[in-house]
Order: C-alpha cells, then sequence, then structure tokens
C-alpha cells in the first residue's frame, strides 16, 4: 500500500513497546540455575529478581534498586545456596531473602547502600550516607546474620571518607581489599584511582592511573584492571609486594578500542577472569565485541549476538554470562560456553524480524570539531511505501549523560518510529565514550557548542544526502540529551520541532540542585562558578528562548531529583511568554527516567501524535 510517511500502519504500539522493554540488572549462576534483575514496567517499574527456571524470586511489592550515588547500580546478589540479598528501591536498606521466608533486613535505615557483592562469603556494599555534612562515603562489610539492622556499629568499615567509593574487591585470601575511588572534583572517567589496603593494619598503597576501573584479584599479589593511560581503557597486571607497595603495571592489551565506560552505574563488569588464566572482555569502539583473552595474550572474538552495553556479569568454569543490546537480537541475557561455543539465550534474545527492524547504518560525517559518530534507522515496513519523490521525516536522537553513548541496537521503541515512516538518526556526539579519552574530551568545556555543533552536523548531513525531508527533521533527548535539544532550538535553522524529556534549561538552576555525584560535572563541561557564571548564563537555552521558533513538547518526572520539574517549567513560561507552540507534560511519581508502562505509553503516543501535528502527516496508534 502507498501512503505518506509517518501514517504507515504498524504492530509496535505504544503499550507492545513498553511490554517489550525491560531493563536487565545483572546476572548470576546460582546454584543449577541462572538469576537475572529486570524491572517490569507494568508494575512501576519495580525491579525483581528471576531465576531460569521460571520463579520469580523477589515477589511485589519489593524492588530491588540502588540509589548510591543517585544512580545506583549492583542492587543484588545471592550465593550458591539460592539466598538473596538486595537494596530496597524503599527505604534503601540491605535485605536478605530466603527460599520460603520472608525478607530481613540487614541494615538500619539512613544510608543508601548499593554494588552488592558476595566474596570469600563476605557481603559487601558501596554505602552512601548524605544525612550528615560532610556526606560520608565508603565501602563496608553487612553482617548477613542481621546483627547490623538496628546496631549500626556492628557494620565493618573497610574504608570511608568524603571521596566516592566503588568495585570493591576482596583478595582471595581475604587479607586486602581494592577498590576505586576519586574526589568528586573531576568525573571518574576523567580522573579515577586505584587503591589497595591491608585489612588488618590498613596498610595503603595507591596506583597511578588516569581513571581506572572494575579491579579484580588474580591471585592474593596480582591484580587485573582497566586504565587508559594510553587514550583507551585496556587491560593492566599489577604486582604488590609483601609490604603492599606497588610494582609498575604491565598493559596486557592493546588495541583501538575500550575495555571500560563511564561509571554511571555500580554493576556494571566488562571483564572477568576465569580460574584457568582466561579472561573474557568487552571492547568497544562504537559497538562492542566480546573477545577471549588466552593466558598467552592471544585473543579471539567471540560469536555472540549481543554488541551493546555489554556486560560480563558472572562466570562459572568455562561458563560467560552476558547481558546487554544487540543489533540483531532484543536485549538479554545469554549464557556463553567458551570451551564448546555453544551461546544460549536465557532471557530475550529473540531474532528480530529485519523486515520490520533492520540494522542501523552506522555514518560518519565531518563536523566543526572533527569526525562525528552515528547510527542511521531508516523508515522500513514490508507492508508499506511512500508515494514516490516524497522524503522521510526523521528524528535525531540525542543521548544523555552527556557522557554515556548509543550503540546501533536492535530497538521496539525505535522501530515504533520506523515501522511508521519516521527514520531515526542516533548522534554519539563528541564527548561521548566507546571512541576513546580524546573523543570524549572534546566536551571539556564546550557543552552546549560541540555537542549541538556535532547533532546540527549529523542532521545536515543525512538531508543533504537526499535520506531525510530537511524541513521534517524533529530533534528528540532526555536529560543532558534534552539540554542539547533546547540548545539546538535555540540555534535554530535545521531543526523543525523538539521533543524534550526532563532536559536541562538553565545550568545555574542545575548546579544549584546537582547532588553529590555530579557536584562538580559542570565544572569540566562548562567551568567553575563563580568565575564562569557570564558563560553559564550565555550557555543557558532559558536565556534565550526567545530564538525558539519552532513547536516544542516537555516531559517531566514529577519527582526527578536530578533535573527538577522547576527547569521544564522554566522554559515552558519562557515558550507561554514568546507565544511559541509547546505542550508540557508532568507524570507524577517518576523520577529521571520514565520506568511505568503507562508513563512509557503515554510518553510515545503524544510524541508521536505531536510529530504528526506538525509535520502534517495522521500517525497510527
Amino acid at each position: 500500500m502507498s501512503s505518506p510517511y509517518g501514517s504507515w500502519p504498524s504492530p509496535f504500539s505504544a503499550a507492545s513497546v513498553a511490554a517489550s522493554a525491560p531493563r536487565i540488572d545483572g546476572a548470576r549462576f546460582v546454584g543449577s540455575e541462572i538469576w537475572w534483575g529486570e524491572s517490569v514496567p507494568a508494575e512501576g517499574g519495580r525491579v525483581t529478581v528471576r531465576s531460569s527456571s521460571g520463579a520469580v524470586i523477589l515477589p511485589a511489592p519489593w524492588s530491588a534498586r540502588s540509589r548510591v550515588h543517585e544512580y545506583g547500580g549492583g542492587a543484588w546478589t545471592a550465593d550458591a545456596d539460592g539466598t538473596l540479598y538486595f537494596v530496597d528501591a524503599g527505604d534503601q536498606r540491605v535485605y536478605r531473602l530466603v527460599p520460603g521466608a520472608a525478607p530481613m533486613p540487614l541494615t538500619a535505615a539512613g544510608p543508601s547502600h548499593g554494588g552488592l557483592s558476595l566474596q570469600q562469603g563476605r557481603l559487601l556494599a558501596v554505602r552512601e550516607d548524605l544525612r550528615g555534612d560532610p556526606q560520608i562515603r565508603g565501602i563496608v562489610e553487612i553482617p548477613t546474620d542481621g546483627s547490623a539492622a538496628d546496631d549500626p556499629t556492628a557494620i565493618g568499615v573497610l574504608v570511608q571518607g568524603s571521596a566516592f567509593f566503588v568495585h570493591p574487591a576482596l583478595s582471595p585470601d581475604g587479607a586486602r581489599i581494592a577498590w576505586v575511588e576519586w574526589s568528586g572534583v573531576r568525573m571518574p572517567w576523567e580522573s579515577a584511582l586505584l587503591s589497595v589496603t591491608t585489612i588488618e593494619n590498613q596498610s595503603f598503597a595507591s596506583v597511578s592511573t588516569t581513571a581506572a576501573l572494575q579491579p579484580e584479584w588474580l591471585s592474593d599479589t596480582e591484580l587485573l584492571y582497566a586504565d587508559d593511560p594510553t587514550g583507551r581503557w585496556q587491560l593492566q597486571r599489577l604486582s604488590l609486594d609483601p609490604l603492599a607497595r606497588v610494582n609498575t603495571p604491565e598493559a596486557i592489551t592493546s588495541s583501538d578500542a575500550d575495555t571500560g565506560y563511564g561509571l554511571w552505574v555500580l554493576g556494571n563488569r566488562w571483564y572477568q577472569p576465569l580460574d584457568d588464566g582466561r579472561i573474557v572482555a568487552v571492547r568497544t569502539n562504537g559497538r562492542d565485541e566480546v573477545v577471549e583473552i588466552a593466558a598467552d595474550g592471544t585473543t579471539r572474538t567471540l560469536d555472540v549476538p549481543c554488541d551493546g552495553h555489554v556486560s560480563v556479569d558472572d562466570v562459572s568454569g568455562s561458563r560467560v554470562l552476558l547481558s546487554g543490546n544487540s543489533s540483531t537480537t532484543t536485549p538479554g541475557v545469554w549464557c556463553v560456553d567458551l570451551d564448546s561455543g555453544e551461546t544460549v539465550a536465557v532471557t530475550g534474545g529473540e531474532p528480530v524480524d529485519t523486515a520490520w527492524m533492520p540494522p542501523a547504518a552506522p555514518i560518519l560525517v565531518e563536523g566543526a570539531h572533527g569526525p562525528v559518530h552515528a547510527f542511521a534507522y531508516a523508515p522500513a515496513n514490508p507492508e508499506a511505501a511512500a508515494p514516490a519523490g516524497e522524503l522521510p521525516p526523521y528524528v535525531v536522537f540525542v543521548h544523555g549523560g552527556p557522557t554515556a553513548h548509543v550503540t546501533g541496537a536492535a530497538s521496539a521503541a525505535i522501530a515504533f518510529y520506523t515501522s511508521r515512516g519516521i527514520g531515526v538518526l542516533d548522534v554519539n556526539y563528541g564527548g561521548s565514550t566507546g571512541y576513546g579519552r580524546a573523543y570524549r574530551d572534546r566536551l571539556h568545556g564546550q557543552w552546549g557548542v560541540v555537542d549541538v555543533d556535532d547533532v546540527i552536523a549529523a542532521a545536515r548531513g543525512l538531508a543533504d544526502a537526499g535520506l531525510a525531508d530537511p524541513s521534517r527533521i524533529a530533534i528528540r533527548g532526555s536529560s543532558a540529551g534534552g539540554w542539547t535539544v533546547l540548545s539546538a532550538l535555540v540555534r535554530g535553522g535545521t531543526f523543525a520541532a523538539g521533543i524534550s524529556r526532563y532536559g536541562v534549561a538553565d545550568l545555574r538552576m542545575l548546579a544549584e540542585h546537582s547532588h553529590g555525584f555530579e557536584e562538580h560535572y559542570i565544572t569540566g563541561l562548562v567551568g567553575p562558578l563563580p568565575e564562569a557564571e557570564a558563560l553559564y548564563i550565555e550557555r543557558s537555552p532559558l536565556t534565550h528562548a526567545e530564538r525558539i521558533d519552532v513547536p516544542v513538547m516537555l516531559m517531566q518526572g514529577g519527582d526527578d531529583r536530578v533535573v527538577p520539574p522547576a527547569q521544564s517549567e522554566a522554559i515552558r513560561d519562557a515558550l507561554a511568554a514568546n507565544g511559541i507552540d509547546h505542550e508540557y507534560v508532568v507524570y507524577p511519581g517518576e523520577g529521571h527516567g520514565f520506568r511505568s508502562g503507562t508513563t512509557i505509553v503515554n510518553a510515545l503516543e503524544r510524541e508521536l501524535a505531536f510529530l504528526g501535528r506538525v509535520f502534517a502527516f495522521t500517525p497510527s496508534l
């Protein structure tokens, strides 16, 4: 059938998108089973733990979700006997759930916990207590008998202070602990330190690193970790002498790819050592690949479907658990046997129909600051076609962070648009991870400049190639991506509409309400206050809201603590005062990111209706 782009009938309803998009939060071998964390959009985004046996391990209303550093991660772990340890989303206490019993609290109310791990039978966690001044963070050992639930002094404090601490790693003999820390003045992907201490006498040693990640013990005196002194995160081996002094690390990998990522959440694992000396690791250069590194250093690429935001969650013998996204399947968890080569999808991982969801095309355009990476998803519908000569509308997606990246993964949320005849261009603007330190350092001091220049260059490149209707290109982003949306609309001339989800509108307001993890983030992205206040004013979209002359949709979580509703309300009021076509939707109960199925459905349907109204097509809902 022939019908205009944007109006094609589609099997991808907003409800089906919400139901098909659970977030995977880690996976573990538990006895003979495999467990994984999974969000339940139909239950308000509650995170449950499921088993390969079909059992729901964590029942409603419990939800495993951490708020450490605001973005959380590592909210559950389990032992081989099937005892679950989890952080409850409601009170941030750690609980123990024994099969057949009710959850029992292990920590007192007050501090938040995350990054849970069982090591040598000891339960370790990252703890954050924001009630005092200064705020206290650290790494703790939690008694599993419940003795600390009413007596906080029973908690074993391994290290604490006002710095940020992640990735605790206990040596096999239990004598030493290693971790990564940073001051907060710079973000962890800019500068982070690897530290080691003997637990008994607190003999500290710190390793000179650039942006250390994920220490893992190979023996009682040998550490493996990732660092990027050459501009790419590579694996490093480090030997320690008996007095905890350190020797020079040895790089054991060298590739034009990253084994590592920005430390936004606590649960990610980019590699795992096996008992026989092999290492399974992720390498990222736009997309991910998973490799096996033999003891002699030889490397082979594993034939696995996951190639986006892959986490190496657990190992057992020759078996490895991987979770992540894929360009050819739905997101999922996979069990890979390195010896036999067998790969089994534990959950998700279903092949996508390429007639409806063709692979994203990597594109590279030249921008004002160098090459710009992006992934293009052309309209695709085997049952519809546009009239001859018509060019499709496009939506340029702008990821948040801004230090994050997209991988060209198959996505029902993207197919929601492309199956209706609306193309999607997903841009990894300068500042994105996944392309090395030099690429992400482009944004240093240039937020609101480089990101805007790059998304404009990508959109114009698509139009100049005759792939998109230049008069019908919209831009859509969330959080920091929303900032880029509004900043690009202020610039004018490229985008005919904008959709900002909980986007930043005023830098001074963001700095005033910034939480601890991101307290100094804007200093690196823009400049220090008060010295750079004039720059904060000049860069803020709110300052120049009168320049916005195209329709805008604003969406906001009512309980957002990262970018509070005041940001969206300020730009809404400015648009109203200037008589600019706009819509504003606030979702009570939602925080920084929409998790409820009801919210996801409503937001998608509103966005589609908005684009149809602005671009003069009748969308099929």
